[in-house]
């Protein structure tokens, strides 16, 4: 098991699920994925649609300012 890192605090939806999704697709089965986003959609659309993906959403977490950490298994 891999854990892999997406910052996209600087892209906007819907490129910051296109980006997400694109990592997502290169990594193994439990692997997971910890991205970087800013709240509004990105924090709303991420877990979201990586769930009705069949993705498994291990947590959110605020990490500083309006920037929060999604830890997704693949």
């Amino acid at each position: 098991m891999t854990t892999y890192k997406l910052n996209i605090t600087k892209e906007h939806c819907p490129m910051t699920f296109v980006k997400t999704k694109i990592q997502l697709s290169k990594m193994a089965k439990d692997d997971i994925l910890e991205v970087l986003v800013t709240e509004g959609e990105p924090l709303e659309n991420i877990p979201k649609s990586s769930t009705e993906q069949g993705f498994k959403l291990l947590g959110i977490e605020h990490v500083q300012d309006n920037i929060y950490k999604i830890r997704i298994k693949k």
